[in-house]
């Protein structure tokens, strides 16, 4: 039996998702394991946050012969924490942990003695074949032919590099059924309908922002579930979940203008009757295709505008203009789809003017729901590499480091942040806008 374990985040980690949200790499993991016919549990305590003496206990009742911990930067001490109390529990229990850290710095989990693979990049494949030579009992020789494990061999750590999933369409749809979905939050502020549930659509990303690490993860080149799959999936989350609408998550929805009206298309022929939301760029969309986007149910798509300073929009590599995010907010509001965005405060290089700056575009876009977002620095990006060398952060939390500069530093970002989000929505067209949003929900039944 394969156990899957999702860590809690640190007590009152400023890091963690706003919303509980189902743990989609794990059930995508689980998902290829069963179908390879593995026996697996998840256990998700990042939603639980349940004691480490339980999750020990779990171990204890379960023993499983593999476990696999999911890991970022933020969780990394809860996951060494956690593969500790696993190999009290059941020594003989093989770990292998996986994720955006261990793809990134996968010598930082195996100097720890109780975890044994390291899954670096896409883990579907990756876990099938490991779980199968941990099962037949196979030595370090075959785990070594592995593209994307890292193993210790010799007091030295082994790496092979990571191949990514080509055809997306071979992965099962995430294992939902492993996971207590009745306890996670299936509302979306962005959507008046529930219950809301998230998919996964595209995977890579061809752009090169510098405060981003997925690339590493994910790669340079988008690949996309094929539009016939996508809408497979919506129907199997209606019939099976009852699902009201759809959050696609990821942030270059609309990279392939061709798919992804072939996806409104679908779910136009098919009824699919739900509302859904999506992450795209500002030089992604047209008027052509958000018109065919609202009339297959799209109410709100989510831009990542990052700045108000074309200075600090070079700075970071974003790859937009101011122009043409005025442009696509414009189409949005004339097609009828609502939009939602985020500003990233505090990336190296960036002044308190450059974040006025920020709040005065933000003020202009006018969008209905913004976030301003302070910048961390994480492993696997540009920007990381940059603030570690030059030694711009204030401190540091295993690997996260909160970014300083002679303007700033992380509590001084907090008060900006603060008073930019009061600012913004304070307005009475923004006030009346959020009375008449909540108004609507009650008329809806939401």
């Amino acid at each position: 039996m394969i156990l899957l374990i999702n860590p809690a985040t640190p007590p009152e980690s400023p890091w963690g998702l706003s919303k509980m949200l189902p743990p989609l790499g794990l059930a995508y993991i689980a998902a290829s394991l069963e179908k390879a016919g593995f026996q697996v549990e998840i256990f998700d305590n990042y939603l639980h946050k349940k004691p480490i003496d339980q999750v020990r206990r779990l171990v204890e009742r379960l023993n499983p012969e593999i476990v696999g911990i999911g890991c970022n930067s933020v969780n990394y001490r809860q996951c060494i924490e956690t593969a500790k109390a696993v190999k009290e529990a059941s020594p003989s229990c093989k770990i292998m942990v996986g994720g955006p850290h261990p793809s990134y710095m996968p010598e930082s989990m195996l100097q720890h003695p109780e975890i044994d693979y390291a899954v670096m990049g896409e883990g579907e494949r990756v876990a099938v074949e490991l779980a199968t030579c941990i099962k037949k009992g196979a030595s370090l020789n075959a785990a070594s032919k592995i593209p994307g494990v890292a193993y210790k061999r010799g007091g030295k750590v082994w790496k092979t590099p990571p191949a990514f999933v080509e055809d997306l369409d071979a992965i099962p749809y995430p294992a939902r059924h492993l996971l207590p979905m009745h306890l996670y939050d299936r509302t979306l502020e962005f959507l008046d309908v529930k219950p809301v549930d998230v998919m996964n659509v595209i995977r890579g990303c061809p752009y090169d922002c510098k405060f981003c690490e997925t690339k590493k993860l994910w790669g340079y080149v988008c690949r996309s579930f094929n539009p016939t799959r996508v809408v497979d999936e919506v129907e199997h989350l209606v019939k099976n979940y009852g699902s009201n609408g759809v959050y696609f998550i990821g942030d270059n929805f609309t990279i392939y203008k061709d798919k992804t009206m072939e996806i409104c298309e679908l779910l136009k022929k098919r009824k699919v009757n739900v509302e859904w939301v999506c992450d795209t760029r500002v030089d992604l969309v047209s008027r052509e295709l958000l018109k065919k986007m609202k009339d297959a149910g799209c109410r709100t798509i989510w831009f990542g505008v990052e700045s108000g300073s074309p200075r600090i929009l070079k700075e970071i590599n974003k790859g937009i203009t101011l122009e043409q995010a005025i442009h696509a907010f414009k189409l949005c509001r004339e097609v009828g789809i609502r939009t939602a965005c985020s500003f990233l405060l505090g990336t190296p290089g960036e002044t308190v003017e450059d974040m006025e700056a920020s709040l005065k575009f933000a003020k202009k876009l006018d969008p209905e729901w913004c976030r301003f977002n302070i910048y961390i620095a994480c492993p696997g990006s540009k920007f990381y590499d940059e603030v570690v060398q030059k030694g711009l952060y204030s401190r540091m939390e295993d690997f996260i480091a909160y970014v300083k500069t002679d303007e700033f530093d992380y509590d001084q970002l907090l008060k900006i942040q603060k008073r930019f989000s009061k600012e913004l929505n304070r307005s009475p067209t923004r006030i009346f806008r959020g009375i008449k949003r909540k108004f609507s929900r009650i008329f809806k039944g939401t």
